[in-house]
């Protein structure tokens, strides 16, 4: 049989051991550190910039809230900011809107309705 080769017994490699190595950590090691400076410490800093925008926030200042909502902060309480978002046509008084503090997205420079 021409196309068929013989099969040889082979010597058995010696047994390894249930080791533990450092090269065996070091790969999921360096994946955890990379999710720590890549989305949880970026995720953190972000919360508290939010947080300390939230407590700075007074009357006067302009916003912009997450839903894209452009308005001028006439009062503040714990949870909710009274928003100046427009006047009436015609009238002298103006178009105030209540919304949550958490969705304020940012502050804007002083101007930038007028601007608009």
């Amino acid at each position: 049989m021409f196309l068929i080769s013989d099969a040889y017994a082979q010597a058995a490699a010696g047994a390894a051991g249930p080791g533990f190595s450092i090269e065996q950590m070091a790969l999921p090691a360096l994946m955890i550190v990379a999710f720590y400076f890549l989305l949880i410490r970026p995720q953190q800093k972000r919360a508290k910039e939010q947080k300390s925008m939230m407590e700075t926030l007074k009357a006067g200042d302009e916003i912009i809230s997450t839903g894209g909502l452009l308005g001028k902060v006439s009062r503040v309480a714990d949870q909710y900011v009274t928003i100046e978002v427009g006047s009436v046509v015609g009238g002298s008084g103006a178009v105030e809107m209540t919304i949550q503090k958490s969705a304020i997205q940012a502050t804007l420079p002083k101007g930038t309705i007028k601007a608009i």
